[in-house]
């Protein structure tokens, strides 16, 4: 159908692009299946084709398009119309309609599967090799306001009392006059006849949190009000941020970033460096011998997760989907002895820089002796013999402490040159020497951090900053259009998703895959197309009467465009 409104050129530079890539790999990856399930085959209207919304809401997101712009993509874009194999004229489609599908989405979790789908086909057809990937977290924002600590706890006092009004407003009236004067004004105006020295915005903090206490306490025995989202908002940030001693009520000094930041998004938490909302560890593919690299993990998080605590669950994910790598880049963040341990175990190697841990020098650090200059037996711990090569007097691993002690003979350490290096240490009249696994292991991965070899091998990592930066810049992962962790985990998936898409449509390797399947697509409708006009003009052909294709025929097929 595309044949009678796109010239040879257009043709091309839509099977050069994503929309190439999205009509002949991707658009038959939609979970259609998950999605169908929730209409009844039979009863009702007709729903529109499952595929085209399927992809449609994938195309939104990487596209960083509103609601009304992807209506407007799915009416009029050409791009839109070749991904989703519509036919080329006018496409209609309610608001509703999409909305219902997101929920769908956003309710089956589609958001992740559809991401897994794709990443494994790219990686499968393009040959992506897995075994070096890379590990990075990149903060995102959801779509809401950011509050300091005062205007926090007074927006959930107002959207409380609101609901009071809507709901009795007797109860409204019977609360004392001045706070409800206090809370009158819209959200925007709220407290802004507030003097702005430290003195009045700390009784202002004060005031706001005994009028959340006060209305915790009126309310806590009514039913209609207590199972209230608002209601809950204001008990949940007043524990946060306040706490109560004899009745007495006081602002918490700190309160951590695992607190809520906005009533509208509960979900959002707060990192201290980077500020409310939420982030995503990813994990991309390094190895240089890709054409392009992908991201083959996505684990969405709340911004208050510590990075520490990812390296399993990211290893894990990886293993489900069969992409594990045999080596992972990582920053200071994720490389504690735990999780190098812990990749360990699951045949992975997780490759970063350990922090020195002391106050020392780095040139100070490696000019001393330390347990990895130690001769140490890996399975007992027990040290065999010194950096001079001399035998300890005994050492003993306590496997209850996972402690070692160690006590060299006083003829060889007093007299030794490099006791001034040396971490044993003379205590009465024995000279001791005490370490655990964990030192050990440190000690000999800071020592090693320090090497050309490890330059070498770790430089790449740094290149997951740029596809964190991408990410923001093409895709709008930095700044997203939806707040609540079921519309930004299904924002974020799909955004990534996405992503590979692009990285995809730029691959040599990929337009090959392209070209022949938009080749093969339009043999079949070629030839469908000849058999149906051989059969509409020999109604009555004979017994034994064999079809043969003339030379007209021929320069018909020579004429035929690509138009999958």
């Amino acid at each position: 159908p595309f044949d009678r409104v796109l010239t040879e050129k257009t043709r091309q530079r839509l099977l050069n692009g994503w929309p190439g890539v999205f009509r002949h790999v991707i658009l038959e990856l939609m979970p259609v299946d998950a999605v169908s399930g929730h209409f009844d085959p039979t009863m009702g209207r007709p729903t529109k084709e499952l595929y085209s919304i399927a992809g449609l809401l994938l195309i939104q997101e990487f596209m960083d398009w509103t609601k009304d712009q992807a209506l407007d993509a799915y009416s009029f874009n050409m791009n839109v119309h070749y991904a989703l194999n519509l036919e080329p004229v006018t496409h209609d489609i309610a608001k509703r309609t999409l909305e219902r599908h997101i929920d769908l989405f956003e309710q089956d979790d589609l958001a992740k599967a559809t991401m897994y789908e794709i990443t494994t086909k790219l990686v499968e057809v393009l040959n992506i090799k897995i075994d070096k990937q890379r590990l990075d977290s990149t903060h995102i924002f959801s779509d809401m306001a950011s509050f300091g600590r005062t205007r926090l706890m007074g927006v959930a006092v107002k959207r409380f009392l609101t609901q009071v009004i809507r709901s009795n407003k007797q109860d409204y009236n019977s609360l004392d006059e001045s706070l409800r004067q206090r809370y009158a004004p819209g959200v925007n105006q709220l407290f802004a006849d507030t003097k702005k020295d430290s003195e009045s915005r700390r009784l202002l903090r004060q005031q706001v949190a005994e009028d959340m206490y006060y209305l915790i306490q009126r309310f806590a025995d009514m039913d209609e009000y207590t199972r209230k989202d608002t209601y809950k908002a204001v008990e949940r940030i007043f524990y946060e941020q306040c706490e109560v001693h004899e009745e007495t009520v006081s602002i918490k000094q700190k309160t951590g970033g695992d607190v809520m930041q906005n009533p509208s998004d509960p979900d959002a938490t707060y990192d201290g460096h980077k500020g409310p909302g939420y982030q995503a560890q990813i994990a991309e593919t390094c190895n240089p011998q890709n054409e392009v690299q992908i991201i083959t993990c996505a684990i969405p998080q709340t911004a208050a997760e510590p990075d520490a605590n990812a390296v399993e669950e990211v290893l894990e994910d990886l293993q489900t989907n069969n992409l594990a790598p045999d080596e992972m880049l990582v920053d200071t963040s994720y490389t504690g002895d735990d999780n190098v341990q812990l990749a360990e175990e699951k045949g992975v190697e997780l490759v970063g820089p350990v922090p020195s841990g002391s106050s020392k020098t780095k040139a100070d650090e490696y000019e001393r002796l330390n347990i990895d200059d130690f001769d140490v037996d890996d399975a007992t711990e027990e040290v065999i013999c010194c950096p001079a090569g001399h035998k300890p007097q005994s050492s003993e691993h306590n496997h209850e402490t996972d402690r070692t002690k160690t006590v060299m003979p006083e003829s060889t350490c007093s007299r030794c040159e490099f006791f001034e290096q040396c971490p044993v240490e003379k205590i009465t009249s024995q000279y001791k020497l005490e370490h655990t696994a964990k030192q050990r292991r440190l000690a000999g991965r800071r020592r090693e951090q320090d090497t050309e070899v490890f330059r070498e091998r770790y430089k790449t990592r740094g290149g997951i900053e740029g596809t964190n930066s991408g990410l923001k810049r093409r895709v709008g992962l930095g700044q997203l259009r939806v707040r609540g962790r079921p519309a930004v985990f299904h924002a974020i998936y799909l955004k990534i998703a996405g992503w590979n898409i692009l990285r995809a449509s730029v691959c040599a390797k990929m337009r090959e895959i392209v070209y022949a399947k938009a080749n093969m697509a339009v043999f079949g409708l070629y030839f469908a197309f000849l058999r149906r006009r051989f059969v509409d003009q020999t109604p009555r052909r004979r017994p034994g009467e064999v079809f043969s294709v003339g030379p007209r025929q021929c320069a018909e097929f020579s004429r035929f465009h690509i138009a999958a």
